[in-house]
């Protein structure tokens, strides 16, 4: 594939190349692919390997009462950019981007390495988060600029593997660091693949074609990204940092309420809108980012609690409850590379999303009969079949969102879809743990905590299937890839 073919084909051309099912990629484009999952892999992994070093980070630094910022930051940053590395990617091609990203995201983790209080790690980890967001989400979109639109679910399918193995294999990562060397060095650990991924893309991907004449977004910018803040940075601090009837709690949803507010209003006037609010007019692209949010709140906020049940009522140690987790990644990773097969050799996808989120539920209500003796093997096995499920849903609604708009507005439908996946995620982990705070208050035995543990989580898990459940429904209604493609060839 010739530099100048690529270019080509990161306009609208990769529709024009629908039946070529024996698609192969070439050295450089190989090459293209490797940056792109080092990429996914280093900002997937950033999100969990601090979390098994935070004690030892809060001793070294003497700071216990700002500990949660380390992760509120990374977190709170590499949401709310998202949306602007979608639009920017679109309008200026996504070799220099995605090279941005990396730069900032290795600066980040070099002065995390170094920061010699809890306020430097804090800021520095927030920068860490700018170049984290912008990994994910403009390594994914640059998938669609070279590999033809048949055939991208196969390797997006990959993408889906890299990212769920990152994410589980993080606190088993950090725990080793931590334990061998120094907590600095889970920081430190992404500068080699950070180098190697930024010589890569200089190197393989192709230059961005020139762009038409372009009107920055200043004030929808300003305002999503206010809004966002708000939003995240509520979910994080309600209940075990400001208390629910703090007055500055709810002034914080009201900023963000109120910035949403503005933003849709500016949206509708601006020649070139951050997030073109006519997209939602596409009934796939719609509940591609609903089915997304539900998804991803599902997931995240009843997984993140099962880690207590296993250590404070089963008695596992750490290690060995992370080591549960190995479940669902062997179910993730096995379906997500199956089904993007699937996918591209059929030219269908919509009974993916449809059997996932079904599984998704049958699995968190199987885990919602948890009780203080049930059999390990029932637990492993709802968590292989809730990975099966996470792996026909997450990247295909990808793909669906992608499909469901033109083209050149590539980088703003995955920048959509993998916000409202965060958000939700973000949302379930605050309203699940406020669900745990709320029962486990007040409880002194240890007898009397075990039980209210299980209890609690039986309620988590019965909350969170009831949202997947949703999802199933929503699923039914997304248009299947035959169908958007023949939309899209006649606009």
């Amino acid at each position: 594939m010739t530099q100048s073919n690529r270019a080509d084909m990161q306009d609208i051309k990769p529709d024009t190349i629908d039946n070529e099912k024996n698609f192969q990629l070439d050295w450089s484009a190989r090459l293209m692919f490797v940056a792109i999952l080092s990429s996914i892999f280093l900002a997937a992994m950033d999100q969990t390997v601090v979390s098994t070093a935070l004690p030892t980070i809060a001793r070294d630094l003497n700071g216990l009462a700002k500990l949660p910022w380390i992760v509120t930051a990374y977190l709170l940053t590499s949401t709310v950019c998202l949306p602007v590395y979608g639009k920017l990617g679109d309008l200026l091609g996504r070799k220099y981007l995605l090279q941005s990203a990396v730069l900032l995201f290795l600066a980040g983790s070099a002065l995390s390495g170094l920061a010699q209080n809890i306020d430097e790690l804090i800021l520095f980890r927030a920068l860490q988060g700018i170049g984290g967001g912008g990994l994910l989400v403009t390594a994914i979109a640059s998938i669609s600029d070279f590999i033809p639109v048949t055939q991208r679910s196969r390797y997006q399918g990959l993408v889906g593997a890299a990212f769920g193995l990152a994410t589980l294999i993080g606190p088993f990562l950090g725990g080793f660091i931590v334990e061998t060397l120094s907590w600095r060095w889970i920081f430190y650990i992404n500068v080699p693949i950070g180098i190697f991924a930024l010589l890569v893309i200089g190197t393989a991907f192709p230059k961005p074609l020139r762009t038409a004449e372009w009107i920055m977004d200043i004030w929808g910018t300003v305002l999503l990204i206010t809004g966002l803040s708000a939003l995240v940075l509520f979910a994080s601090v309600a209940g075990p940092i400001l208390a629910w009837n703090s007055p500055e709690l709810w002034l914080i949803l009201a900023i963000g309420l109120g910035s949403f507010a503005g933003f849709f209003i500016f949206e509708k006037h601006h020649p070139q809108p951050l997030l073109p609010l006519s997209f939602f007019n596409f009934r796939t692209f719609t509940l591609s980012v609903i089915l997304s949010f539900f998804v991803g709140l599902a997931m995240l906020g009843s997984i993140s609690f099962l880690p207590i049940y296993l250590q404070d009522v089963r008695h596992f140690s750490p290690t060995m409850s992370g080591l549960e987790l190995l479940y669902l990644l062997v179910g993730m990773l096995s379906m997500s590379i199956m089904a993007g097969r699937r996918i591209s050799h059929k030219q269908r996808y919509r009974e993916f999303p449809i059997i996932g989120a079904l599984l998704i539920t049958v699995s968190l209500g199987w885990l919602s009969r948890l009780g203080e003796q049930t059999p390990m093997w029932h637990i492993d096995a709802a968590l292989v079949l809730l990975g099966l499920g996470l792996g026909m849903t997450m990247q295909v609604l990808v793909l669906s969102a992608q499909l469901a708009i033109p083209h050149k507005n590539l980088g703003v439908a995955t920048s959509t879809v993998t916000l409202f996946r965060s958000m939700g995620g973000t949302l379930g982990v605050a309203a699940f743990g406020a669900v745990f705070s709320g029962l486990m208050a007040g409880v002194a035995s240890s007898a009397e905590h075990a039980a209210m543990i299980v209890q609690t989580l039986r309620t988590d898990f019965l909350i969170a299937a009831s949202f997947s459940l949703a999802a199933f429904v929503g699923a039914w209604f997304l248009e299947d890839m035959q169908i958007l493609l023949k939309k899209r060839q006649d606009r």
